[in-house]
């Protein structure tokens, strides 16, 4: 049965921004950051300046793509939640079958684009784009290991950048994917939990739904915060990242468990949100001294 729409939501001003909230910027700008970072430590002492343009382009649509192909699978239950109720399609602003095509021609643009780079990178851009949509988006309405799922594709931008540099895999590319894979956890863990009452709105069986109490939250979060330590310095070593690069990531890692720890202790909205807060300082900083600490 369908949701009743919101009218009394304001239109858009205008369909383009429609279409650009449709690729959820902030997420694909993230994923940019993520596969130029993979794109930077895999590079050897030539920067091919066109790969790496035409790698960016392809991700950037690829991920957009993806986005958009997410909304209009998830159209219904967006429109039960409070916080995704606004989007185009669940507030009537666009037609389900506009953003679908919409998301269809960014996704095959953005294969298009990878193709050329090299074999390895357009298929995993297509693993990243089919574990997306059609593993993670759905088993997120039967089971909140959806987000172990999710954090594979999520992870997956950096070792498709150290694929489009060096055309192979490596060690020091499977460091950034679990390094990746692994930050997701607690980040998506905290505003899971914030967000519990919305996601039951949605009817999302997320872990923060099944422990309103924050307990089986709280070990989650020091489990991964505990893994990602040795992982990042391991993944630095691996990228032979300096110093400077291996005592950051010994602070940011104690900060972020210390953190999770306090959210274990005593679970509340403010302890949530500053180990939501954290992740997002983490991962930029964490990233930014691989790369200019090498």
């Amino acid at each position: 049965m369908e949701v009743a729409r919101a009218e009394a939501i304001p239109v858009s001003p205008s369909a383009a921004a429609d279409r650009l909230e449709l690729t959820k910027p902030r997420i694909t700008g993230l994923v940019l950051v993520t596969a130029a970072v993979g794109y930077a430590v895999g590079t050897g002492a030539s920067f091919e300046l066109p790969r790496f343009l035409l790698f960016m382009a392809g991700t950037a649509l690829l991920c957009s793509g993806a986005s958009a192909l997410n909304q209009y699978l998830e159209r219904d239950t967006d429109a039960r939640m409070h916080r995704t109720r606004r989007r185009p399609i669940p507030a009537g602003r666009m037609r389900p079958e506009e953003a679908l095509l919409f998301g269809v021609v960014l996704s095959a643009a953005g294969l298009a684009a990878l193709a050329p780079v090299n074999p390895l990178t357009f298929a995993l851009g297509a693993l990243s784009l089919v574990s997306y949509v059609l593993a993670y988006t759905p088993l997120k309405r039967v089971t909140s290991l959806c987000t172990v799922v999710g954090a594979v594709p999520g992870a997956l931008p950096p070792l498709m950048g150290w694929a489009a540099a060096r055309g192979s895999l490596a060690p020091a590319g499977w460091g950034l994917f679990a390094i990746l894979f692994l930050w997701q956890l607690p980040h998506f863990l905290a505003i899971g939990w914030l967000y519990r009452e919305d996601y039951a709105r949605g009817g999302f069986p997320m872990l923060g739904v099944m422990d309103p109490e924050g307990a089986a939250t709280g070990r989650q979060m020091i489990l991964y915060t505990t893994a990602l330590l040795p992982v990042t310095l391991a993944a630095g070593i691996l990228a032979a990242a300096g110093r400077g690069y291996l005592w950051g990531a010994l602070v940011l890692g104690l900060l972020f468990l210390g953190f999770a720890l306090l959210f274990a202790a005593r679970p509340n909205p403010a302890a949530a949100r500053r180990v939501f807060l954290l992740s997002v300082l983490y991962l930029p900083v964490l990233l930014g001294l691989m790369v200019f600490d090498r």
